[in-house]
């Protein structure tokens, strides 16, 4: 059994703190088949010879720290898949046309091999992470995803009623706070909302500011529907973006009695549709994100928690191809 990690060329990625290569070097060290599979040799055929042109790779992590020092490509292969093999979809958002087709090609050859892709394809496609979100209102802050000006400034009044001042527009398919903004309730509101509908090409996401970030975002790694890790991500001060990749402090904390109940329970809804890597950021209370296309933090929790928790991923995927 080979694991093959799908992902951005290596010059494009911050290594010292990438989620994919730090479990790939971990999975590697516990003995683990383990290759990195780039966009550039990424293709599939209906003629047979069904394998793909990865690579081998060396590295080390830094210290104790679970943060990589280096990686390096090695010498290339031509790996013959099997129905054994898990293929990562690792490759970054934002999910736009190139990131459509390489979903299109990652089923086709899940099909015709019988390879496992994680996550799913066909449920990255289904699961928009901002939207699978706001699907149930109890879990859920107020929300409007669109760009009618005219349903935009009505959602605009039912928030006064309920006493918002300001409110966040991000676009839907970015990722690591780019593109988010915190904007007043004022007459200027309208032309800025036109701006973002126009800046990214279409539909928007509106919800009222929380000011409780300002005390911090939680982000709780799962697999498996199980809690592997989770941080307090704190903005820097004078900040509202709760991104680590925007300077955002963050330590080990635990997810209390309702919080856990509401990601358990929808850990366990998206496990039973076939997903079984999520990262959940949550928000006074509420789910604000539920990341599916390319979970990450994994170093930074697993530094919090003084823990390489990339090997209990391994331990869950172990158990769950034994007990077929």
């Amino acid at each position: 059994m080979a694991h093959i990690f799908f992902i951005d060329p290596l010059e494009k990625l911050n290594i010292k703190k990438d989620s994919t290569l730090m479990m790939a070097l971990s999975f590697q060290q516990k003995g683990e088949e383990c290759y990195l599979l780039f966009e550039e040799d990424f293709s599939i055929k209906n003629t047979g010879g069904d394998q793909l042109q990865v690579y081998k790779f060396h590295g080390k992590f830094r210290d104790e720290s679970f943060y990589l020092d280096q990686i390096t490509k090695g010498e290339a292969k031509t790996l013959k898949l099997s129905s054994e093999d898990i293929l990562h979809m690792r490759i970054d958002p934002p999910y736009d046309s190139r990131y459509q087709r390489y979903l299109w090609m990652l089923d086709f050859l899940r099909e015709r091999v019988g390879l496992e892709v994680l996550n799913h394809p066909l449920k990255i496609m289904k699961h928009n992470e901002k939207l699978v979100a706001i699907k149930k209102r109890e879990y859920s802050h107020p929300s409007f995803v669109g760009s009618s000006q005219r349903e935009f400034l009505d959602f605009i009044e039912e928030l006064k009623e309920l006493g918002h001042e300001e409110v966040i527009l991000k676009p839907l398919d970015l990722y690591s706070g780019i593109g988010v903004e915190k904007a007043p309730i004022d007459k200027e509101l309208a032309s800025k909302f036109k701006i973002k509908v126009d800046e990214f090409h279409g539909a928007i996401v509106c919800q009222p500011f929380v000011k409780d970030v300002y005390n911090g975002e939680y982000r709780s790694i799962y697999f498996d529907a199980f809690e592997v890790g989770t941080i307090l991500k704190k903005p820097q001060k004078g900040e509202y973006l709760a991104n680590i990749a925007q300077g955002a402090a963050f330590d080990k904390t635990p997810l209390d009695g309702q919080l856990k109940e509401l990601c358990d329970k929808v850990a366990k809804e998206l496990l039973d549709d076939g997903v079984r890597f999520i990262a959940f950021d949550l928000l006074g209370g509420k789910i604000n994100e539920v990341n599916i296309t390319c979970p990450g933090l994994l170093v930074e929790v697993s530094h919090a928690y003084d823990q390489n928790l990339a090997h209990i991923i391994l331990n869950k995927f172990n158990k769950s191809r034994s007990s077929i």
